[in-house]
């Protein structure tokens, strides 16, 4: 029997499902073995990452100095300077309100602990005083056992402490050199694309990068409106450590989703166990009202079209990412998406194939589908001198390419 017989004697759908079935095992072997390195460096990936969210977020700031002359060195100085001097202000204010709230939420506590107890004791339960003693007795018997454990935790925790501040210290390390030379590091990413897919590798790198630019002052901006009105509502209501969790609902926005039940949980855990269950459900009504207007209004008027997901689309990427990488996985998978989609677009996209870069710096990121009927695809730069990276408002960090790449 000849290879052919053979070939022929089965059937189409059984060769097809067989091509089909190895190359998807070749395709989940690489993403696993891609994955098993991203791991193994997570100590270095994590703090690039977060450092190329933070240059999203300053780029804006930078490129405007820059604009007003202001030489690009000078202007990065400014601008990390700045934020840091902010973000310092901001955690030392957020840090006292919490140190100044927390004696008041202990006494808080010890009063509810103290009214449950006489629930148990006088309620429907009827739990004698010597079963609440053997109960107590218990938990303190526990933690004894396992002081050593707590002990090793602490010391556990103590060197996570130095590792978080080495990789805070890379952040700022490699945010610095993504705002200063973020151009240079593009055309030499640019270097390892073959020549003639070059043009249009570039054309998707700047529309996903401008698509991760618009994600983060976005997600940045509701992160601001959302604090501000729950917190509103948190100090009205006289919830202590309102700025604190005002804080935590901020950092929370920026993981769809799990964040916003984090911290609107721990603002209504809170107002339960300080001012009583009316209160508690008020937060929860200022929740409900504050996620209805972010995923209504704020989110749709500010992200557009160029980023915006489906929300299946984002609850599996964010379960997705937990599952795999942890609180950083939720993190980076909303935003990874974000920058895969505007990728693949570009790249599907016929009429991306021979656009200008430059095109791309001053266009809106929800632009990148087919042009208008008569719309230049080809537009004369021949003429133009100005900096690569400097006109326009929704050009990536750094993303710039040198001449020879452009496309004629």
């Amino acid at each position: 029997m000849t290879v052919d017989d053979a070939r022929t004697g089965v059937p189409r759908s059984l060769r097809v499902a067989a091509a089909v079935g190895w190359r998807a095992l070749v395709v989940v072997a690489a993403l696993y073995v891609i994955g098993q390195v991203l791991a193994t460096l997570a100590s270095v990936v994590v703090p690039v990452a977060i450092a190329l969210l933070l240059a999203a977020l300053l780029t804006p700031a930078v490129r405007w100095l820059v604009e007003h002359r202001v030489p690009r060195g000078v202007a990065t100085t400014v601008v990390m300077v700045g934020g840091l001097a902010l973000l310092t202000g901001v955690l030392t204010f957020v840090v006292m309100a919490f140190v100044n709230g927390v004696p008041d939420l202990a006494l808080q506590l010890t009063a509810g602990v103290d009214a449950l107890v006489t629930w148990l004791r006088d309620g429907p339960l009827h739990i004698s005083n010597q079963q609440l003693t053997d109960a107590q007795q218990e938990v303190l018997a526990v933690i004894g056992e396992n002081q050593g454990s707590l002990t090793t935790g602490a010391i556990t925790t103590a060197a996570t402490i130095g590792e978080t501040l080495a990789e805070m210290l890379l952040v700022v390390f490699t945010l610095i050199f993504f705002l200063l030379g973020g151009p240079q590091i593009w055309q030499f990413l640019l270097l390892g694309v073959p020549s003639d897919v070059r043009s249009r590798v570039d054309v998707a790198g700047r529309r996903s990068l401008a698509a991760l630019v618009s994600y983060t002052r976005a997600t940045a901006a509701v992160a601001v409106v959302d604090a501000v009105a729950i917190g509103i509502g948190l100090g009205v209501l006289g919830v202590p450590l309102a700025v604190p969790l005002a804080a935590l609902v901020f950092l929370g926005a920026f993981v769809p989703i799990i964040g916003a039940l984090v911290g609107g949980g721990a603002a209504v855990l809170v107002a339960l166990v300080a001012n009583g269950p009316v209160s508690a459900l008020i937060v929860l009504a200022i929740i409900i009202a504050v996620m209805q207007l972010e995923g209504h209004v704020l989110q749709p008027l500010l992200l557009g079209r160029a980023v915006r997901l489906h929300p299946l689309a984002v609850v599996l990427a964010v379960a997705t990412g937990l599952v795999v990488a942890g609180i950083a996985g939720a993190l980076f998978a909303v935003p990874l998406l974000a920058v895969l989609n505007s990728a693949i677009r570009s790249l599907r996209s016929p009429s991306d194939e021979y656009v200008d870069p430059a095109e791309v710096r001053s266009s809106e990121p929800e632009e990148s589908g087919p042009p208008e009927p008569g719309h230049d695809r080809h537009p004369d730069t021949s003429g133009d001198t100005s900096p690569p990276g400097v006109s326009g408002d929704t050009s990536p960090p750094g993303v710039e390419v040198p001449a020879q790449a452009v496309p004629r």
